[in-house]
């Protein structure tokens, strides 16, 4: 018995020498190779079984419209054809009604609108960069959004970014499409070309806060920076795609004095730190220095060789526009200059507007109940 294990033992052992090989560095990087080269061919497969359904579900919605279904067959057609589809093939999804009447308004949404907006005159083929978005972030472009030079940036970002659905619904409520690009900056003056260009597509002119709650109306920068930093995924997700959250009141030591900085990012897709100083009030001149100061201590101390020159970024209540330019005057590292806006205020009185509307509807329940009364009399 133990002859017979010990033979066994040998002959699994011969097996596996058998190959007889030498595993060196280029194996290993063939190997690698490999790996990866499946991957892609994976992720290729992927794409093109999404891009076959987005295609069937386009023309599924050009057909309602260029048949005039509806006319032809009556209003319940689309009712019919969710039922047949889901009768022909039970295990496919995405045939519901509503799924149905969602393909028509998105074929119609870019080759209905005025002729200036057409991405395509209708019955023309599908648009190649539709494939590589999801259908449902689809449908939240079209739900959402005003024009097709919207929804074709928004499109844009998703391929870009590798957007999640959330991600692409965050960033329609913070009308990224508006405010992206417009940060007031000096980045052109200090920044290579390319990465200038990158920067203002990261960066805002306007935040949405709306997730931060303070205390009382009139609030400093430490309670602001609280609100903001109670909740970081939001806070992420507010200032965009690619932000790393490296700390608050980030220390740094220049010339053996301690000095922080209210909020320091890092951002993968520029490869650089964004050191961010937060006013609960207007902007001042004077913030300009001090945030120059931060990004010089950033770029000397934490800065590596690989790294990017970092990126100042001041979030003020209000600016002017004016003293912002002149600010930047003389100051050769990139800063931007943003606002503001929506910091809710914790069991705050109601406005004017808000009482006046209580009142009217209190008004109209009293007119209701003395109808009520009189009828029973």
């Amino acid at each position: 018995m133990n002859r017979k294990k010990n033979n066994s033992e040998a002959e699994t052992s011969r097996i596996v020498q058998s190959h007889d090989i030498h595993l060196d560095n280029e194996y290993v990087t063939w190997i690698a190779e490999l790996k990866d080269r499946y991957r892609s061919a994976q992720t290729k497969a992927a794409v093109k079984v999404n891009a076959e359904k987005l295609m069937f579900n386009w023309q599924l919605g050009r057909d309602l419209v260029q048949k005039k279904a509806e006319e032809r067959w009556g209003s319940g057609v689309v009712e019919q054809v969710s039922l047949d589809l889901k009768k022909a093939f039970p295990n496919a999804d995405g045939f519901s009604t509503a799924n149905l009447w969602f393909m028509k308004k998105w074929y119609l949404f870019y080759t209905q609108k005025s002729s200036s907006e057409k991405l395509y005159q209708a019955g023309r083929e599908f648009p190649q960069q539709f494939a590589f978005v999801p259908w449902r972030h689809h449908v939240e472009i079209i739900s959402k959004c005003k024009s097709v030079e919207e929804a074709l940036f928004y499109i844009g970002k998703v391929i870009e970014q590798g957007m999640s659905r959330d991600a692409l619904i965050n960033c329609i409520k913070a009308n990224l499409f508006k405010h992206q690009g417009k940060i007031k900056n000096n980045f052109t003056c200090n920044l290579p070309a390319s990465q200038s260009s990158l920067v203002q597509e990261v960066l805002k002119e306007n935040y949405d806060f709306g997730f931060a709650t303070v205390s009382h109306e009139i609030y400093d920068e430490n309670e602001l920076e609280n609100a903001l930093t109670e909740n970081v995924t939001n806070l992420l997700l507010e200032m965009g795609t690619g932000f790393a959250f490296v700390g608050r009141q980030k220390e740094i030591l220049v010339g053996g004095h301690s000095r922080k900085i209210d909020l320091l990012f890092y951002h993968i897709r520029l490869r650089c730190y964004i050191a961010c100083e937060l006013k609960a009030k207007p902007f001042e001149p004077e913030f300009v220095g001090k945030l120059n100061f931060y990004v010089n201590a950033v770029d000397n101390l934490l800065k590596s060789s690989d790294d990017n020159p970092t990126i100042g970024l001041l979030i003020c209540s209000d600016m002017n526009s004016t003293d912002v330019q002149w600010s930047f005057q003389g100051f050769g590292t990139p800063l931007g200059i943003a606002t503001y806006n929506n910091i809710r205020i914790k069991d705050a009185l109601p406005s004017k507007k808000q009482l006046e509307d209580r009142m009217q509807l209190l008004q109209k329940e009293i007119q209701q109940t003395k109808r009520l009364m009189s009828k029973n009399k």
